[in-house]
């Protein structure tokens, strides 16, 4: 019998055109089955998150996390229509980081996509977003394409008035949408408008479509898979005083390039490749072609930490061994937000206990 593994390894398992057939000799329990089914025909599975510990995992994180918003989070006037994240909490925030680093999850993905999964980022919100239709595509892509997903871990039970994350069964299989799609360039686009650009080719995608969204009244402890081109945003808030707690993290899967298409114009080799740190791990990972890693170019946020090294001093209260760097990438928000990481640290990082240096 042909191993059918072997004839698109470019291609993730659950979304082969060949799954089917590739289903059964992928030795998997009757519940990866099931999860691998729903991803293929859905481009979403729900599983109960296998985490012994959870619920003291979920009450630690919410007492840490609530203050840091900064806003009463039940006050209609203080809550922006996108809703509040912290971003990469996992950097000082170790029940945050065990749960994006759980090792079964990290284990299933891998039987299901065919490579080693890895987590590179975490989102936590305690409300609803409100968030627009979006394919995390235009985010988050690899080459070969589609070596992403999402696990969103629900951290209350969701009430359907408090902004219940929604999503489009099937978008998965729509085309991935680029920017020479929508005639545009993606190189100098200005950084905070990744999403926007495609919202309306999104929209017309779905009336066109005719496809229904649906939304998931999750409990406690519950988690949505979703493929990396699965249309998913949020709900409206219909009782902006109901809380919505739920921790998202975004995996990667090995010997791939990861890049930003929102940034990137690849008809003509410009990609705004990333420099992608293993949560689990804590180290870099290399962007790969075929099992060789090759020399990406330097984004921003590595051009901006050499500016930073060239005239760096050591002020007061700033560690020996202080290596802005590793403080970029251990913490991606501040890297993203182009802000200085050593008066970040002093003024911030610090007090938050942010690391600045890889375990050694």
């Amino acid at each position: 019998m042909t191993d059918l593994r072997s004839i698109f390894p470019g291609i993730p398992y659950v979304e082969s055109p060949l799954f089917e057939r590739l289903l059964g000799q992928l030795d998997l329990t009757v519940e990866e089955a099931r999860v691998a089914r729903d991803l293929h025909e859905r481009g979403y599975a729900v599983i109960d998150f296998p985490d012994d510990h959870i619920e003291e995992r979920i009450a630690r994180v919410q007492d840490y996390l609530a203050p840091r918003f900064g806003e009463d989070i039940l006050d209609p006037n203080t809550v922006k229509e996108a809703g509040h994240r912290i971003q990469d909490a996992w950097v000082y925030n170790e029940d945050v980081r065990e749960i994006a680093a759980n090792r079964q999850v990290s284990n299933l993905l891998a039987k299901l996509y065919g490579r080693p999964a890895f987590p590179f980022q975490t989102l936590n919100f305690p409300v609803g977003t409100a968030q627009h239709l979006h394919s995390d595509s235009i985010h988050f892509s690899s080459i070969p394409e589609r070596f992403m997903c999402g696990v969103w871990l629900a951290m209350e039970d969701v009430h359907p008035e408090a902004g219940p994350l929604t999503y489009l069964p099937g978008s998965h299989r729509w085309p991935i949408l680029s920017n020479i799609m929508l005639g545009r360039s993606g190189w100098d686009a200005p950084r905070d408008k990744a999403q926007q650009p495609f919202e309306q080719a999104w929209a017309a995608l779905v009336e066109q479509s005719g496809a229904s969204q649906e939304t998931f009244l999750a409990r406690k402890g519950q988690a949505l898979i979703w493929a990396a081109n699965l249309l998913h945003g949020g709900s409206p808030r219909l009782d902006p005083k109901r809380t919505r707690w739920s921790q998202v993290t975004h995996y990667y899967f090995d010997d791939c390039i990861y890049y930003t298409p929102a940034f990137s114009d690849e008809a003509v080799g410009k990609y705004d490749t990333r420099r992608i740190v293993d949560v689990a791990t804590e180290k870099l990972k290399p962007n790969c072609y075929l099992g060789t890693p090759i020399d990406a170019e330097e984004t921003a946020s590595t051009s901006l930490v050499t500016r930073i090294r060239r005239r760096m001093r050591t002020p007061a209260g700033l560690p020996d061994d202080f290596d802005p760097g590793a403080y970029y990438q251990l913490n991606p928000d501040v890297a993203v937000a182009k802000l200085d990481a050593v008066t970040h640290y002093l003024t911030h990082g610090k007090q938050e206990g942010r690391r600045y240096r890889y375990r050694g």
